[in-house]
């Protein structure tokens, strides 16, 4: 174990993963900063080029990416009250007071400190969950493997913002999707219509690059103008970063709750950031100033936030349910690289999942130096025009669609389902769900048949799998009533 923790340190620092990270921030840097876009879109965009990375490499730059963002979200969310993503939602209520009284300086890096500790103890607590997990995960086998692919369908539910029906619908859908091409017995092709293109199957990359690059950016053509209005950032930066220190009960008490609603699979930062803002008001000597311009009630959000990322990895790597909706984007990552989340990452590639939590650390340290050091600078491209932004993503659309395979018709299948991926958003349906279920039809169907071939129908009846069955049911009628009252009670008290 400790040689594998050391070996992943080593490789996260060696080049070019240390790069390929720098390259991740930079890019989370951009995204997070510009309203609207946010993780998904994010590692949808750059997906595509972590083929041919070793996976080290390729979760170096994702990670890097993915963990930056809930940092430089905080920019938007402070100066012009719009969340870069939704886990800056919080944020704004008492962000955005701060900076009309001209102290966004202090905001920020009271928010940014909070950021790179809350990311560097949820990380933290992602490589203690490691050993403790690594003896219940190896003893899962095909049967077991499969019970916890329906918990993660079941978790696709919570990944959608409307009907939970429609989740499931979404997901299953994806996972009809999965079945085009040839079948695991590599005789008969299923649902290709004799075209070569699709003997192995639907792209994993169109279809995510499509379902969520090109609906954001038809939104962001129908702007005439730009984000905002420019605001002044002022002074109090070393008065923010007092602000956090003075506040460290509140950091840790935040970010322990941030990693436990990470662990819950689909909640995501944006609920645990509520959650938080809930605890900082109560927990208050003030409760009277939050919404106000109160510093705790950014700090809180903004630790819990960050830290939830160590958590969601939790469930992600260790049994291929995805801790949030950019996760499930994530997952096929694994595909990419080869590999496949669950007791391969904490046996054989144990060094690959110790290098990512070396990853969400170092994203998280560079990410809060970069915001405390440059924040004026990268604050400008909250205002940049739409139609600058809109010629950004086109460009890495179509490189990422046609780089994977040169193929003219990735493109077209790109161009197709980003236009399927607007009816969905429009009209309410999960992308994520349809990605998730995309992503574990094949390993659903895989552990079914060999399950069947080695057990026949007794391996319904294995202890873990009807408790993972029972759970996956009680689920779905406790979470969206626990969600929802959590987020009743955070209302009450805002």
């Amino acid at each position: 174990m400790l040689e594998a923790f050391s070996d992943g340190f080593l490789a996260s620092i060696a080049w070019p993963a240390v790069g390929f990270l720098i390259i991740g921030v930079i890019a989370g840097a951009a995204i997070g900063a510009i309203p609207g876009l946010g993780a998904t879109v994010g590692l949808a965009l750059f997906l595509p080029f972590t083929f041919g990375m070793a996976p080290v490499q390729a979760f170096a730059f994702l990670l890097g990416l993915y963990a930056t963002l809930a940092t430089f979200d905080t920019i938007p969310a402070v100066l012009i009250s719009t969340p870069g993503t939704p886990n800056s939602q919080a944020t704004i209520l008492d962000g955005y007071p701060l900076a009309r009284k001209g102290q966004a300086a202090r905001a920020m890096s009271a928010a940014f400190t909070a950021s790179m500790i809350g990311g560097v103890l949820g990380a933290l607590v992602l490589a203690l969950a490691i050993p403790i997990l690594r003896p219940l995960v190896l003893t899962f086998r095909s049967p077991e493997l499969f019970a916890m692919g329906m918990f993660g369908l079941a978790m696709v539910s919570l990944l959608s913002e409307g009907s939970m029906v429609r989740g499931f619908v979404a997901a299953f859908f994806g996972i009809l999707l999965a079945t085009v091409g040839i079948g695991p017995d590599a005789i008969i092709t299923r649902f290709s219509s004799g075209q070569l293109y699709l003997f192995d199957g639907i792209g994993l990359v169109p279809l995510v690059v499509g379902l969520f690059a090109i609906p954001e950016v038809i939104d962001l053509a129908v702007r005439r103008t730009s984000i905002a209005e420019a605001t002044a950032i002022g002074s109090g930066r070393w008065e923010g970063i007092k602000d956090t220190l003075r506040h460290w009960p509140l950091v840790i008490r935040c970010s322990i709750l941030g990693v436990l609603v990470g662990i819950m699979p689909a909640l995501g930062g944006n609920m645990s950031a509520w959650l938080a803002y809930g605890h900082a008001m109560q927990s208050s000597k003030h409760p009277e100033e939050f919404g106000k311009g109160a510093i705790d009630g950014v700090i809180g959000p903004e630790s819990a936030n960050n830290a939830t990322t160590g958590g969601a990895l939790i469930p992600t790597i260790a049994f291929g349910v995805p801790g949030s909706a950019p996760l499930a984007i994530l997952l096929g990552a694994f595909i990419i690289v080869g590999l496949t989340p669950g007791p391969s990452m904490l046996k054989e590639n144990l060094d690959v999942t110790f290098s990512m939590v070396w990853a969400v650390v170092f994203a998280n340290l560079i990410a809060g130096s970069l915001c405390l050091l440059l924040a004026n600078q990268i604050g400008k491209l909250t205002f940049l025009r739409p139609h600058l932004i809109i010629v950004f993503i086109m460009v890495f659309v179509f490189l990422g669609s046609f780089a994977v395979n040169a193929d003219y018709r990735d493109i077209l299948a790109m161009l197709g389902f980003g236009a399927f991926g607007y009816i969905m958003r429009k009209y309410g349906w999960s992308r994520p769900a349809l990605t998730l279920g995309i992503v574990l039809g094949p390993i659903l169907e895989s552990n079914a048949i060999l399950s069947t071939q080695i057990w026949g129908a007794a391996w319904l009846y294995r202890p873990i799998v009807l408790g993972l069955l029972l759970v996956t049911v009680a689920s779905l009628f406790y979470f969206p009533r626990i969600t929802g009252r959590a987020m009743q009670r955070v209302g009450g008290r805002t």
